[in-house]
C-alpha cells in the first residue's frame, strides 16, 4: 500500500432516490437515503473494505463513486479530477480507468454473447483495440485470470460459477483500469471457488498495480484481503480503521455485534465469548431514525443518541469512529 498517494477521495457523498406518487403526474414525497454523507480516502494500491448489513448502501456506494449512479451530493475526486462534474467523452475517458466487478456472476455476463465479444466489448467501447489485435488481448486477459484462451468463442452458459467471474475479472482488465470497485465477487460462488477467486485478485493487485474497493459481507475473507475497512450502517459510515486494529479493538457498537458473529476456530475461545444479538429491524432509509442511525437498535444507547448526530472523531493511530460512547 502506497500511503503518500490518495487515489480516490470521497467527500459527503449522498445518493437518494426519490419516492413518487400518482400516475398521471408523478410527485416526490420522499426519498430513499441510500448513501448519506460518505467520506473516506483510498491509497493507491490499497484494498479498502466496505461492510455491514445488507441494504445498508455499499453497492449504491461503489455504483455512484464510479459515476453509474449520479450523486444527489458530495464529491468524488478521482487522481486529482472531481468526477462529479465530467460529462460525456471527459467522464467516458476517465471511466476507463475504473471498472466493477459485479456480485453476480450469472446476471453480468450478457448470454448471446461469446467470451470475445463479452471481454472485447471495453476495448471497442474505448477504441483501444480492433481486429486481430483485440482477439490477442482476449486472450492474453484469460491467460491472466486463469482461464484457457482457447475459450474464446464460447458462450456464457458452458461455464461454472466461478470460471463466470473470473471471465468478469477478465473484462474489467480489459482498459488497463487502476481502480476496481469489487462488488461482494465471490458471495454467489460456492466455498470452494471463493479462495480462489480472491487469489486471483491479489495475484492481479500485486502484478498490476490495481487499487481495489472491496464491498462484502462476509468478515473473515474482508480481513483476508482488506488493508482497511469501513463499516457502513444506513447509509453512512460509522468506524473506520486498519483491518487488525478494527477486529481488535473495535470501537462501534454495530461494529462490535458484526464482529461478534465471526466463528473462532478455537473452541476454548469460542467459548469464552459473548455474542451480541442486535434486537429489532433495521430502519428505514426513507425514515432513518434522528440522531445516531444505530440508535434504536444499540445496546448502550442514551438519550443523546437519539438527539444528536455523532460527530467523526479520530481516535489515534488512523482508526476512526462516530459513536456518542466513550
Amino acid at each position: 500500500m502506497n500511503d503518500d498517494h490518495v487515489l480516490v477521495q470521497v467527500h459527503g457523498l449522498k445518493k437518494h432516490f426519490p419516492i413518487t406518487r400518482g400516475i398521471l403526474i408523478q410527485r416526490q414525497v420522499g426519498a430513499i437515503r441510500a448513501v448519506d454523507g460518505v467520506t473516506f480516502d483510498i491509497y493507491q494500491r490499497e484494498t479498502l473494505g466496505l461492510v455491514g448489513e445488507s441494504g445498508c448502501g455499499k453497492t449504491t456506494t461503489g455504483r455512484t463513486i464510479l459515476q453509474l449512479y449520479r450523486p444527489t451530493a458530495g464529491r468524488v475526486i478521482f487522481d486529482g479530477a472531481d468526477l462529479t462534474t465530467l460529462k460525456g467523452e471527459l467522464l467516458r475517458g476517465m471511466r476507463q480507468r475504473m471498472q466493477m466487478i459485479f456480485q453476480d456472476p450469472y446476471a453480468s455476463l450478457n448470454s448471446r454473447m461469446t467470451i470475445a465479444r463479452i471481454i472485447g466489448e471495453p476495448l471497442r467501447v474505448h477504441k483501444l483495440a480492433s481486429g486481430k489485435e483485440q482477439v490477442e488481448r482476449v486472450q492474453e486477459l484469460l491467460r491472466l485470470v486463469r482461464l484457457n484462451p482457447r475459450f474464446i468463442n464460447r458462450y456464457p452458459h458452458e461455464f461454472s460459477g466461478g470460471q463466470r467471474q473470473r471471465i468478469g475479472v477478465a473484462r474489467a482488465l480489459a482498459s488497463d483500469p487502476e481502480f476496481i470497485v469489487c462488488d461482494e465477487p465471490i458471495s454467489a460462488l460456492d466455498v470452494s471457488i471463493q479462495a480462489q477467486v480472491v487469489n486471483l485478485l491479489e495475484d492481479l493487485q500485486d502484478q498490476l498495480g490495481l487499487t481495489y474497493l472491496f464491498i462484502a459481507h462476509d468478515l473473515s475473507m474482508v480481513r483476508h484481503i482488506c488493508d482497511r475497512v469501513a463499516v457502513m450502517y444506513l447509509g453512512q459510515i460509522v468506524e473506520l480503521a486498519e483491518k487488525d486494529e478494527l477486529y481488535n479493538h473495535p470501537l462501534h457498537p454495530y461494529t462490535q455485534a458484526l464482529l461478534s458473529a465471526v466463528p473462532v476456530p478455537d473452541p476454548a475461545v469460542e467459548r469464552q465469548r459473548r455474542r451480541i444479538i442486535l434486537e429489532g429491524d433495521v430502519p428505514s432509509p426513507a425514515d432513518p431514525p434522528p440522531g445516531c442511525r444505530f440508535s434504536t437498535r444499540c445496546p448502550v444507547a442514551g438519550k443523546v443518541c437519539s438527539e444528536e448526530e455523532p460527530q467523526w472523531q479520530d481516535a489515534g493511530g488512523g482508526h476512526f469512529v462516530a459513536c456518542h460512547k466513550d
